[in-house]
C-alpha cells in the first residue's frame, strides 16, 4: 500500500464514518485492482508523424490527402464548417453532432496550393495542407487564423489504444476562450486544462474548483478573425495555452499556442469561422439547437433539503408573505426514501402530489434531484427492474460495477446503450405522477466516493457505446450527456405538451440539445463569484445558453454582502437559482437581515419585470445558437480592450451587466462598447467606447441599455410592455421581441421593431406583411432627457 493512500484511508475513516469510510476504501481498492488487471502499463511505444505527402484523392468538399505513415480527410460543409480526421477518422459515429455530418459543400474543390501542398478553397474558408501534414486555417483574403502542426501519435508495441498530441498556432494578439468555462475564465490564461469530468474536489485558494463541465472546445478572437476549433474526441486529455506576444511593430510577433494531448480517441476537428455570432450558429448546427426551456424556468428558483412537507409550505409561504417571486422549488436527495431515485419518503412527504397541484395553480412547479447511482437494495423497484434488464456498468472481469453514493453502495446504469435510456426514460412517469415538473442531474459525471483515487467509476469498466463496446476512458466524459438524453426524451414522450426542465451538473459538446448546467460547487466567497460568472460565460461559447450559479456558494456561510450581490449577479443569469445544500444550510433571503431582505425584493421584481426579454432571449438561442450572456467583444471583436474585459457581461443586444465582484465596493469603473449606452436607473447617457465610472451602492449594481434597444418586459400591470431606449440623433435602431402563453411547442409570435429619432420624438413601428403597424402593447420610451457624457 503507498503511504499516501494509507494516510487517506484513515482519513475517510473519521470525515465519513466507519461504514462509510470503509466503503470508499474498499472501492477505491476494488477499482485500482481492477484496472491494474485490464489496463496494464503501456510499456514501449513508437512514435510516428504524418510523413511526406504521396497523393491526393479528390472528393466531394475536399478529398483524401495520403502521407507515408498517415492519411487525413478534408471536408468543407455546406453549413461552412471545416472537418479533418486523421488515420481514417470519419465525422462519425459522434455523440456531439445533433444529426449526423452535414452535406459537403459541392463548390469546395481539393486543388494544389504552394510548395507542392493542397487547399481547399470555400466561401468563407480556405484549408491548406502542407506535404508534411500542416493544416493552416485561412480567411478568404488568405490571413491564417490556425496553424495545427503535424501530429504525433505514441503506439504502443504491444497494441493499444495510441496517444497523440496536436500543436496549433495562433495569431499574437488572439485570446482563448470556452473549454466549457473553467473557474478561472471567461479568458483562458496560460496554463494547462484538464479535459475530464470531475466530481467532488477540493477547491483551490483562488476559487478553482475541479471541472464537472469539460470540453474540446476553443474559441479563439483574434483581430483578423474569430473561429471555434472542436477536437471531437471524448478521451481524458488537457490542453495547454499560451497567449502571444506582439513585436511591437518589429516583425518578431510570437504567436500563440495550443497543445492538445489525448490519451487515445480519434485525431477529428472541426473548425468554424466569421464573426462570433456566425461562429456560434454553424456550431448550433452541428451540434443541435439549445433545448427550449419552459417559460417558467426563466423565473426564480429555489432549493434546499426540505424536512418535509411542512417545511416547504413555510418556506413558499415566507416567500409570498414578503412578496419575493418564486416560480419553482428544487427538492434535494433529503426528499427521497434512503436516498433511492424514483422514490419518495412518504413519512415526511406524504401527499407530494397534492402540494404539487396546489403549487402549480399559484405559478410553482417542483423540480426534482436526480442521481445516477442507484442503491444496491435488493427488493426495491428501479434496483431490481435494473438487475433484470441487466443495464448497469459492468467491469472488464464480468461483475457490475460498485462505487459509493451518499446513501452507501450503489451502481451505475449504462446510458450509453440505447436499450438503458430507453428503461430509464420511463421510470420517469413516476416523477410525473407525484407532480415534478422537472430534474436537475447531481453527480452524474459519474461520481463515486473513494478514499483515494478518481471519484468515478474504474477506467476499466465496460460500457456498451452504441454498440461499439468500450471502457470508461472513453465513456466517462459523454456520460452525463447521454443520462440527461434519456431524461429529456422520457419527459417529452410521458408529458408531450409540455417543453422538458432536464438540468445537469456535468456534460459534454451538445448537452444544449437536452437542458442546461449550473455552476455547480463553486465555493463560497468572492472569488468564487467570479468564477461562477467565468463559468456561465465560459458555456454559452460552447453553446450551452441556458445555465447559471447556485447564490452564494458552496461550502460556506457567506456574508449578507456576499449574499446580496450574488444574487444581484444572478438575476440577470438565464438559470437564477438561490440554493441552499446539506452544508450550506438556510439560504432564504430574509435570513440575512433586514436590509439584505429589502434590496432582495427589488433583485427579485426586477427579474420578474425582465422575464419576457428573457423569453426572448431564449427563442433566439434556440434559433441562432448565440448564448444570452455574452463576453463584451461579442458584438465587436476587433475592439482588443473588450477581449480582456471579464467583470461584465452582455445580456442579449440590449443589456450590459456590470456586477460588483469585490467587497466593500460601492462604486466600480465600467468599460463600455461602441455606441450610446444609457444607465437604467438614471437614465444618464454615455458615450462609448469608454471607460467610466458609477455608483454601486448596496441596493443595485450597474446596468446599461444601448441606444435604440428595445427591451420587452413586464408593464405594472402585468401586461407586455416594450421598454425603448432612445436612439442618438440620425441613428436607428430596433430588435426582435418573441412573445409566448405557456410551456408548450406552439410556435410563438415573433416581432420584428424600428425606432427612429425624429428630433425629440421617438417613434416606434412594428414590420408588419402590409408594411410598418402600430406596436402590439403599449410602449414606454426612456433616455429623452439626457445629454450624452463624452469620455
Amino acid at each position: 500500500m503507498d503511504g499516501r493512500d494509507l494516510v487517506r484511508s484513515v482519513k475517510a475513516f473519521g470525515s465519513a464514518g466507519a461504514a462509510q469510510g470503509l466503503r470508499t476504501v474498499r472501492a477505491a481498492w476494488r477499482g485500482r485492482r481492477a484496472d491494474a488487471v485490464a489496463l496494464p502499463p503501456r510499456g514501449p511505444e513508437r512514435a510516428r508523424v504524418p510523413g511526406r505527402m504521396l497523393e491526393v484523392e479528390p472528393g466531394p468538399g475536399g478529398g483524401l490527402i495520403r502521407f507515408s505513415r498517415s492519411e487525413l480527410r478534408i471536408l468543407v460543409t455546406v453549413n461552412g464548417a471545416v472537418f479533418w480526421g486523421w488515420d481514417g477518422a470519419e465525422p462519425e459515429p459522434s455523440y456531439a453532432l445533433a444529426d449526423g455530418c452535414p452535406e459537403p459543400d459541392p463548390r469546395a474543390v481539393l486543388e494544389p496550393d504552394k510548395d507542392g501542398g493542397r487547399r481547399v478553397v470555400a466561401e468563407r474558408v480556405t484549408v491548406a495542407v502542407s506535404r508534411l501534414g500542416a493544416v493552416e486555417v485561412r480567411t478568404p483574403g488568405g490571413v491564417v487564423l490556425r496553424r495545427e502542426l503535424p501530429p504525433r501519435w505514441w503506439e504502443p508495441v504491444g497494441g493499444g489504444p495510441a496517444r497523440w498530441t496536436q500543436r496549433s498556432e495562433v495569431a499574437a494578439d488572439a485570446r482563448f476562450f470556452g473549454l466549457g468555462g473553467p473557474a478561472s475564465g471567461p479568458r483562458l490564461r496560460d496554463g494547462s486544462y484538464r479535459l475530464w469530468n470531475t466530481g467532488t474536489g477540493p477547491a483551490s485558494p483562488g476559487g478553482e474548483v475541479p471541472p464537472h463541465v469539460t470540453m474540446p472546445v476553443q474559441v479563439v478572437v483574434a483581430d483578423a478573425g474569430t473561429h471555434l476549433v472542436f477536437h471531437d474526441n471524448t478521451w481524458e486529455g488537457s490542453v495547454t495555452l499560451r497567449e502571444g506576444e506582439e513585436g511591437a511593430g518589429s516583425g518578431h510577433d510570437r504567436p500563440g499556442t495550443s497543445a492538445l494531448r489525448m490519451e487515445g480517441g480519434p485525431l477529428r476537428c472541426w473548425v468554424t469561422v466569421g464573426t462570433p455570432a456566425r461562429v456560434l450558429l454553424a456550431w448550433a448546427s452541428l451540434t443541435g439547437a439549445p433545448a427550449l426551456p419552459p417559460a417558467w424556468a426563466l423565473g426564480h428558483h429555489h432549493g434546499r433539503d426540505f424536512g418535509g412537507e411542512q417545511e416547504l409550505r413555510r418556506v413558499v409561504a415566507g416567500f409570498q408573505e414578503r412578496e419575493l417571486p418564486l416560480d419553482a422549488v428544487h427538492l434535494g436527495a433529503g426528499h427521497l426514501e434512503a436516498r433511492q431515485a424514483f422514490t419518495v419518503d412518504d413519512e415526511r412527504f406524504p401527499k407530494l402530489a397534492v402540494l404539487a397541484e396546489e403549487l402549480r395553480r399559484e405559478g410553482i412547479r417542483l423540480v426534482s434531484v436526480m442521481e445516477p447511482g442507484i442503491p444496491v437494495v435488493p427488493g426495491s423497484a428501479v434496483y431490481d427492474g435494473g438487475v433484470d434488464e441487466d443495464v448497469f456498468v459492468r467491469g472488464a472481469a464480468g461483475p457490475v460495477v460498485r462505487g459509493v453514493g451518499r446513501s452507501g453502495e450503489v451502481v451505475f446504469p449504462d446510458f450509453t446503450h440505447a436499450r438503458v435510456r430507453e428503461w430509464w426514460s420511463g421510470l420517469h412517469e413516476e416523477r410525473l405522477e407525484r407532480g415534478f415538473a422537472g430534474l436537475w442531474h447531481d453527480r452524474n459525471e459519474p461520481a463515486s466516493f473513494t478514499a483515494f483515487g478518481e471519484p468515478t467509476l474504474p477506467r476499466s469498466a465496460r460500457h456498451r457505446l452504441e454498440g461499439r463496446e468500450g471502457d470508461h476512458r472513453e465513456a466517462h466524459n459523454v456520460y452525463a450527456l447521454c443520462m440527461a438524453r434519456a431524461a429529456y426524451e422520457g419527459l417529452r414522450a410521458l408529458a408531450p405538451e409540455e417543453r422538458p426542465f432536464v438540468l445537469s451538473r456535468s456534460g459534454w459538446a451538445g448537452m444544449q440539445r437536452y437542458g442546461g448546467a449550473w455552476a455547480a460547487e463553486v465555493p463560497t466567497g468572492w472569488p468564487g463569484l467570479r468564477a461562477s460568472l467565468a463559468r456561465v460565460l465560459g458555456l454559452g461559447l460552447c453553446g450551452v445558453p441556458y445555465s447559471g450559479t447556485d447564490v452564494g456558494g458552496c461550502g460556506g456561510d457567506p456574508s449578507p454582502e456576499l449574499y446580496l450581490r450574488w444574487l444581484q449577479l444572478a438575476a440577470y443569469l438565464p438559470l437564477f437559482r438561490t440554493y441552499g445544500g446539506e452544508r450550506e444550510g438556510r439560504r432564504e433571503p430574509w435570513e440575512f437581515g433586514a436590509e439584505v431582505l429589502e434590496h432582495a425584493r427589488v433583485v427579485l421584481v426586477e427579474r420578474r419585470r425582465l422575464t419576457p426579454y428573457f423569453v426572448t432571449l431564449a427563442h433566439l438561442a434556440r434559433r441562432t445558437g448565440a448564448p444570452c450572456v455574452r463576453p463584451l467583444w461579442w458584438s465587436a471583436p476587433e475592439e482588443r480592450g473588450l477581449r480582456d474585459c471579464e467583470d461584465a457581461f452582455l445580456l442579449g443586444d440590449c443589456l450590459l451587466v456590470a456586477p460588483v465582484l469585490d467587497p466593500g465596493a460601492g462604486g466600480r469603473a465600467v468599460r463600455l462598447p461602441r455606441g450610446r449606452w444609457y444607465d437604467t436607473v438614471t437614465e444618464r447617457a454615455y458615450e462609448g467606447p469608454a471607460q467610466v465610472l458609477v455608483e454601486a451602492p448596496p441596493g443595485r449594481i450597474p446596468v446599461f441599455a444601448r441606444a435604440g434597444a428595445v427591451v420587452p418586459v413586464r408593464g405594472e400591470d402585468g401586461g407586455p410592455e416594450l421598454e425603448v431606449w432612445a436612439p442618438a440623433r440620425g441613428r436607428a435602431g430596433g430588435g426582435l421581441v418573441v412573445t409566448e402563453a405557456g410551456d408548450g411547442w406552439a410556435e410563438p409570435v415573433t416581432e420584428r421593431y424600428v425606432v427612429r429619432r425624429e428630433g425629440r420624438r421617438v417613434v416606434v413601428e412594428r414590420e408588419g406583411e402590409d408594411g410598418p403597424a402600430e406596436p402590439s402593447c403599449p410602449v414606454r420610451v426612456r433616455g429623452l432627457g439626457e445629454r450624452p457624457v463624452q469620455m
